[in-house]
């Protein structure tokens, strides 16, 4: 790194705003949205879209809910004016979606850019120049006048081409580019000029719009600007402050937020933050983090992996994987603690009924955006007992009691460390079935019958039938019990099952309808005082339970490397 930066990079100055008021608001409304995708996120691509791409996109951001999109700068090529060319005459402009179009402070570029125009229904021109001192004094070679009477005189004539074409509604906007290099007092005097030369009023207000073109300015420092340019304006009822935050900081979306406290009321940006350099104001991100707050943002993303394949698509550029709600992790916890918290927390809401939401972890309901429950939980080494009961249970329907959630946890754990990648659902749900369902020796049950019967003073008992065998002997067993578990408990009770004693037992329904099947999940304690789980699985929730305890049992067995005789180990 270079020594002393302060002598090659210029501070960040402050702005002389004392009693500044935006720290003590918050968003309670969404602004006016204008998406800049088709022109300030085309111009950034590597390959730029074409025309039916193009359509497709602005099809899809009208479905979002965008009343305002620039669709291109018709003067800079050919391409750029066919496409503004197809969208008028191809019918493809909604009734209430208004297009806007770019132009540079030049005469002849203004022309072809109304040009352009003739036909349309509603249309906004959006004039630019950058004023900022480094401008005027490397590119334009002049002073603040000069670069003044650039955008007035190219803003009369904006105002004259207008109204020649009375067919369109026109609506006018002006950015002073370099707005975050340029002294507030500066863009203050160069806007009210222009504000007059289109002959702005509270009926026909001017956007003006104010863009970090580099974000040069920490977010703060930008809230205070956006504040004092609006303090200092003269016929402020005259106009709509817009903002047009860059990303060069990476605090774009900070900085959108912080400027609509100070008074911005309209935002242009980008789906997913496209655009030069390191891109624009991520609309996505801004729109839910006002969702997560409780703020209808006024736009649709509740599909929004369907607007991410047609982005990429569109646009040949990756949503990244960590990109806050869009990304492919965005909802994903791989920790082992966050898992347990994130299934506690879903676990308590729906037992609780909550209709707020406050779930440890995730900002927003991923369902609301189109996510699955399934993206929540990844299983790798880093994973817990939590990340591996909550695939089990949203995926495959098994609510494992929490008692037996640390064993399972650390079968997971072993199998993802051995493996050294991650875990596939599938393959969690593969250990759980290998583990407790399908582990049929050396106790296996040949056949079963079940019998209630009424017994005196309003009870009843179960009785129990069936052959056990224990590898390839076979015992025909019987008894009878206040139900299924003690009944079986009591069958076998000549085989010395006292050495196993019953802890906990606990079911569900694992499907609804014809095919419903309960699932059984019995806890023992062994002969040597320790712990072990088994589940049955069956149509009959009698014999999911007898299952369980076999399961259990034979896991016993197992854990203790024993092959007895049933008299000697039950």
């Amino acid at each position: 790194m270079i020594k002393d930066p302060e002598k090659k990079y210029i501070p960040a100055q402050s702005i002389p705003l004392k009693d500044r008021t935006w720290p003590d608001k918050t968003l309670s409304a969404p602004p006016v949205w204008c998406s800049v995708d088709l022109r300030d996120g085309n111009q950034a691509l590597v390959t730029p879209m074409g025309l039916e791409d193009k359509l497709a996109f602005f099809e899809m951001l009208c479905s979002i809910g965008f009343k305002q999109v620039e669709v291109g700068f018709p003067a800079s090529s050919a391409t750029e004016r066919d496409f503004v060319r197809a969208l008028i005459e191809g019918g493809h402009i909604p009734d209430d979606v208004t297009i806007q179009v770019l132009t540079p402070a030049r005469g002849d570029l203004i022309e072809q850019t109304f040009d352009s125009l003739r036909g349309a229904k509603r249309a906004a021109v959006h004039l630019y120049n950058n004023i900022s001192p480094v401008h005027r004094r490397v590119v334009f070679e002049t002073d603040l006048k000069g670069v003044k009477d650039m955008a007035v005189s190219s803003a009369e004539l904006i105002a004259k081409l207008a109204a020649g074409m009375p067919e369109t509604e026109f609506t006018f906007e002006y950015s002073p580019e370099g707005f975050s290099a340029t002294p507030v007092d500066d863009s203050v005097e160069v806007c009210s000029a222009v504000m007059k030369a289109f002959g702005a009023s509270p009926e026909k207000k001017v956007v003006i719009d104010l863009p970090a073109t580099v974000e040069c300015l920490p977010p703060n420092v930008y809230a205070d600007a956006v504040e004092y340019f609006c303090r200092k304006l003269p016929d402020r009822d005259c106009a709509v402050i817009s903002v047009h935050p860059h990303n060069d900081r990476g605090t774009a979306v900070s900085s959108a937020e912080l400027a609509l406290l100070a008074g911005a009321e309209r935002v242009e940006g980008t789906l997913f933050g496209n655009g030069e350099r390191t891109g624009n104001v991520d609309i996505v991100t801004l729109a839910l983090n006002m969702l997560s707050r409780g703020v209808d943002p006024g736009l649709d993303f509740s599909d929004l992996p369907a607007i991410k394949r047609l982005y990429e698509s569109k646009t040949r550029m990756r949503v990244a994987e960590r990109q806050p709600y869009s990304g492919l992790f965005a909802f994903t916890a791989f920790s082992g603690s966050h898992q347990d918290a994130i299934y506690k927390g879903m676990r308590y809401r729906e037992e609780h009924g909550e209709a707020v939401w406050d779930i440890p972890y995730l900002a927003i309901d991923p369902t609301d955006v189109g996510r699955r429950y399934d993206d929540l939980v990844r299983i790798n080494s880093q994973s817990g007992k939590g990340g591996a009961a909550f695939i089990l249970e949203t995926q495959f329907g098994f609510t494992l009691p929490r008692a037996m959630r640390p064993e399972f946890g650390a079968l997971v754990q072993k199998l993802s460390e051995e493996s050294g990648a991650e875990i596939e659902p599938q393959a969690v749900y593969d250990l759980f079935e290998e583990t407790y369902i399908k582990i049929n020796s050396p106790y296996r049950l040949a056949s079963y019958s079940f019998d209630d019967k009424a017994v005196g003073a309003g009870g009843s008992q179960v009785a129990f039938s069936g052959k056990l065998y224990y590898n390839d002997i076979e015992y025909d067993i019987s008894g009878s019990g206040n139900g299924p578990i003690d009944a079986f408990f009591n069958a076998i009770s000549d085989l010395t099952i006292s050495r196993y004693h019953f802890v906990s037992y606990s079911e569900h329904a694992v499907s609804s309808g014809s095919d419903s099947r309960a699932a059984a999940y019995i806890q023992l304690e062994t002969p040597d005082g320790g712990s072990v789980f088994g589940v049955g699985l069956s149509h009959n929730i009698y014999l999911a339970s007898i299952r369980g305890i076999i399961s259990a049992i034979n896991r016993g067995v197992a854990l203790r490397s024993v092959a007895n005789t049933p008299r000697r180990t039950f």
